[in-house]
C-alpha cells in the first residue's frame, strides 16, 4: 500500500507522544535549574583536589610531585612545592603544593592528571555551573577552590571512592605495621645492647 511506511511512523510519533505525558520514567523534560537531573556517577568536568579529615590545609593529599603538571596536554596546571614538610595521612613527612592553579577555560578534562597520581589526590568533579564575568582570573582556580573533601568524592564517584578507600587503608595499615616491627627491632638491639656491654680496650703501651 502506497504510504504505508509513513502511516506506520506517524502512528510510532503518536504513540511515543501520548506515551511521554504518561509514563513518568519517559518524562525527561525538567524545568532547569528549579529542576535538576542527578549527574551520572562516571560524568567529568574539571578537576579537584581530595582532602581527608576537615581540614584542608592539614589533610590535602597531594605532595606536589608535578607529574600532573608535567603530563597535563593542554598545560592548565601550575604547581610550586612548598619549602617545608608536614605529615600525610600516614604520617609520613611530605612536601605540599604552595600553590596549585588549573585554568579551567584550558582544561580538555581528559582526566590524564588523575590517571597518572600516585596518591589520589586529584579526582574530576561533576560541577559545570562556573560561569562567571572574569573571562581571565575567574577561570583560574586555585589550591582552596581546588580542594574538596574526601566525603564528596564519596558522595559523587561512590564506587571509585570506595575502591581507593579500601587501598588507601592498606597501605596506611601496611605502613602502620612496619613502623611498629622497626621500633620493636630497634628497641630488641637496644636491650641486647645494654645487657651485652663492650668490654673497655686495654690503653696502649707507651713505646720504650
Amino acid at each position: 500500500m502506497l504510504g504505508e511506511g509513513i502511516i506506520k511512523g506517524l502512528a510510532e510519533t503518536a504513540r511515543n507522544f501520548v506515551g511521554s505525558y504518561l509514563d513518568e520514567d519517559r518524562l525527561t523534560t525538567v524545568q532547569y535549574p528549579e529542576e535538576r537531573v542527578p549527574a551520572k556517577e562516571a560524568a567529568r568536568s574539571f578537576p579537584f583536589l581530595v582532602f581527608d579529615g576537615a581540614d584542608p590545609e592539614a589533610g590535602l593529599r597531594c605532595v606536589a610531585c608535578q607529574i600532573c603538571e608535567k603530563e597535563c596536554p593542554p598545560q592548565c596546571i601550575l604547581i610550586e612545592k612548598s619549602r617545608d614538610k608536614k605529615p600525610d595521612y600516614i604520617g609520613k613527612p611530605q612536601f605540599y603544593p604552595a600553590v596549585f592553579d588549573i585554568d579551567v577555560s584550558v582544561c580538555m578534562s581528559c582526566q590524564i592528571c588523575v590517571e597518572v597520581c600516585p596518591f589520589e589526590a586529584i579526582k574530576m568533579d561533576t560541577e559545570f555551573e562556573l560561569s562567571t564575568t572574569d573571562r581571565f582570573g575567574g577561570l583560574v582556580h586555585n589550591r582552596q577552590k581546588l580542594s574538596r573533601s574526601n566525603d564528596h568524592f564519596r558522595a559523587i564517584h561512590p564506587t571509585e571512592a570506595k575502591e581507593v578507600d579500601t587501598r588507601l587503608a592498606a597501605d596506611k595499615t601496611k605502613s602502620e605495621l612496619k613502623a611498629k616491627a622497626d621500633a620493636e627491632a630497634r628497641a630488641k638491639a637496644a636491650a641486647a645492647k645494654a645487657a651485652n656491654p663492650t668490654s673497655p680496650k686495654p690503653a696502649p703501651v707507651p713505646a720504650v
